[in-house]
């Protein structure tokens, strides 16, 4: 279903019954959804009508199908009144490793895989929360702006933990305008965002003139991650709407955590190293253990790339109905994420990219990230993502994509001699691909997969 105020009840009540939940992201093809509903054997369906409206396809082999909105579901809801605290059907208890949560990767390469979260993980990372990202209260309210079926939607746990609000906005998703508008008048929000949203909020005070008091009025903490922020745009965001942002680092195999960059860190500008952590992940969160090893699994030293590893008890129990993935991905008790980073002495992660984003040139290690970084300080660059092409002379080239500011003309010139002047001659682009915007998935990654394909 898309986002929508029985969403929370459809999770909770099924886990209240003992039940597991897969989370299916409404804008998926319903071919997509069936896809995940077969590899999952679910059994019941909780839909929007409006999810196969594009198509006229329908889902099947389900027992049930039930709209949110129809009678049916809310003779599903038809309890005792609130003030009444018996219920008769009581919680199903459950063990800490039974399976809570089954979550589908956002599958950018080939057929996701079912993330199995336990009971365990979630609630460690709703306590994770507290300690690592954000204090919640009764008053605070959380805004699912992003899709519920991701971290906005597990995000509910902590705030039922601390009794706050839960709000979908009028419009089911993320509207600049409409957030800052809540925000003002039900007090200041809380949410999870992608990097792109993080953008399109700060665009919006910046070309309405808000101040960052005004900012502060309508947000209390927005939580980013799920793609690469760049030290060029939190910058910007904190510049315009002030101390508001957290950074957190996980995965669908680890959700919501693995290293967060604090509030206290991002406002920190006097710490010598400042610019350093702005580009950094954070250091690692209370529950686990982060290292970065080379190929065998052996710890590097301190400032050298290698993948990055997780430990701790947020860590999934496997890939649903898919043992050979769980043992690639789970060694010995460590998290292999796939994704490259190193460590500095005082234990902040700087990520350079994923493992299959490395662009090997002429036997050089290039990491597309510090590009990108680069390229983004441009005059008239609004988005970018470097790839590498396959070249018979050194293997691979460096291609950037790059998506201008409405009503700029790039010069690719000047991108190329920005690039020599701050990045090693071997780095820099050998061609540029200016267009009009980025190929993203759902989530509002960047499907550099796709780009890559353009190439070939």
């Amino acid at each position: 279903m898309r986002n929508h105020v029985r969403y929370l009840k459809v999770m909770f009540g099924a886990w209240w019954a003992g039940l597991a939940v897969v989370p299916i992201n409404a804008k998926l093809h319903v071919r997509e959804a069936q896809w995940i509903i077969d590899n999952a054997q679910a059994r019941w369906a909780f839909v929007t009508a409006d999810i196969t409206s594009d198509t006229g396809e329908h889902l099947t082999g389900l027992e049930r199908t039930i709209d949110v909105d129809s009678p049916e579901a809310n003779a599903l809801w038809q309890g005792p009144a609130l003030k009444e605290t018996h219920f008769d059907t009581p919680i199903t208890e459950r063990q800490h490793d039974d399976l809570a949560w089954l979550f589908y990767t956002s599958g950018t390469t080939g057929r996701p895989k079912g993330v199995m979260i336990t009971h365990r993980n979630l609630m460690t990372m709703g306590l994770a929360y507290f300690t690592d990202v954000d204090a919640i209260g009764p008053q605070d309210c959380i805004a699912y702006a992003a899709p519920m079926s991701h971290g906005a939607g597990i995000y509910a746990i902590p705030h039922l933990i601390a009794g706050a609000r839960h709000m979908v906005p009028p419009s089911g998703g993320f509207d600049p305008a409409e957030l800052f508008a809540l925000g003002q008048q039900i007090g200041p929000l809380s949410l999870f965002a992608a990097p792109t949203i993080v953008k399109r909020l700060v665009d919006h005070a910046e070309q309405t003139g808000l101040s960052e008091q005004a900012c502060g009025q309508s947000f209390k903490t927005v939580v980013y991650g799920g793609a690469p922020m760049y030290a060029a745009d939190i910058q910007r965001a904190l510049r315009v709407m002030g101390p508001r942002f957290v950074q957190i680092y996980g995965q669908g195999e680890s959700p919501m955590v693995g290293t967060a960059l604090s509030r206290q860190q991002l406002q920190d500008t006097a710490h010598p190293r400042h610019t350093e952590r702005l580009a950094s992940v954070g250091v690692a969160q209370t529950p686990v253990r982060i290292r970065v090893t080379d190929a065998q699994g052996q710890d590097l030293p301190l400032g050298e790339v290698g993948e990055v590893l997780i430990q701790g008890d947020s860590v999934m129990a496997g890939y649903w109905r898919n043992p050979e993935a769980t043992a690639h991905a789970i060694q010995n008790g460590w998290l292999f994420t796939g994704d490259m980073g190193c460590l500095d002495a005082d234990g902040f992660l700087t990520l350079k990219d994923r493992s299959k984003d490395l662009i090997i040139s002429g036997g050089s290690n290039i990491y597309p990230r510090e590009i990108e970084e680069v390229l983004l300080h441009a005059p008239g660059v609004a988005e970018v993502a470097v790839v590498g092409a396959p070249d018979a002379e050194w293997g691979e080239v460096v291609v950037a994509f790059v998506v201008p500011l409405d009503g700029q003309t790039l010069d690719t010139a000047a991108l190329d001699a920005l690039c020599l002047q701050e990045i090693a001659r071997f780095k820099r682009p050998k061609r540029y691909e200016i267009v009009a915007s980025l190929p993203k998935n759902n989530y509002g990654k960047v499907l550099k997969t796709e780009l890559r394909q353009r190439l070939n």
